[in-house]
């Protein structure tokens, strides 16, 4: 046991992908630490296996409508925080599964971008930490993401259709879980707090009450950035899968 408070994680992708089950979770989730990590050189993909077509509470909304709308939020979204790219699965809201042919399509992404490092949510959580349930597609996206990260993208015999088509195994060296209840590290995002809630901002068919979300948002990366003594930080569960070689920088 150590009493010693953590510092800020310095470690840096060049490349990383972000993999959420709707438009909107990668802005509740690793914005910051997506813009802070692009700002200094990253290059970042987002993934939304969803287009949140049943994110409404109008039963006679057209769910088709909804996912137009919201795919078209993310993307704006998206080119706030500094994404080269957006993909969305088309998958269905509400009822994501975590089987072979979502986990096909999530190691298609990843062999096709070759991320160093994977965001995703922690499959581990239902309940959070002082309250709240864990969206069951959040749980299906991140227990899919880790499934496709290891072993399936780094396997050459998982889909070897995908390999024979152009597409040969890559390693992704690290998975940072967001909203778990073990985090292990804090990204100092205090530079790129405006530029998150102007990415949440986007997201006005889920989002009404906008300045009391907000103000929740600010007040949680003021916690988070209590943690290491910085004015606002996200906060991971960190899993390192491969080692960084000896001689780099692997904080």
């Amino acid at each position: 046991m150590t009493d010693e408070t953590p510092t800020a994680h310095t470690w840096r992708p060049d490349r990383f992908m972000v993999i959420v089950g709707h438009p909107d979770d990668a802005d509740f989730g690793p914005a910051g630490a997506a813009a802070v990590w692009i700002d200094a050189g990253a290059e970042g993909w987002l993934v939304c296996c969803t287009s949140g077509d049943a994110g409404g509470e109008d039963p006679n909304l057209d769910p088709i409508d909804l996912a137009r709308a919201r795919e078209e939020e993310q993307r704006r979204a998206a080119a706030i925080v500094g994404y080269a790219g957006v993909t969305f699965l088309h998958q269905p809201d509400g009822s994501l599964a975590n089987d072979l042919p979502l986990r096909e399509m999530l190691v298609k992404e990843i062999r096709t971008f070759k991320p160093d490092a994977v965001f995703c949510g922690d499959p581990e959580v239902v309940v959070h930490v002082g309250g709240g349930i864990n969206h069951t597609d959040h749980r299906a996206a991140a227990l899919a993401a880790v499934d496709a990260v290891f072993p399936a993208a780094r396997n050459p015999m998982a889909f070897p259709w995908l390999a024979k088509g152009g597409l040969p195994a890559h390693r992704v060296r690290r998975i940072y879980m967001m909203w778990s209840n073990q985090p292990n590290v804090w990204i100092d995002v205090a530079t790129a707090v405006d530029r998150k809630i102007e990415a949440l901002r986007c997201h006005a068919s889920q989002i009404h009450d906008s300045e009391a979300v907000f103000n929740r948002v600010r007040g949680r990366l003021a916690e988070q950035g209590a943690q290491i003594g910085v004015d606002a930080a996200e906060a991971y569960r960190l899993v390192v899968i491969d080692r960084d070689p000896i001689g780099l920088p692997g904080s």
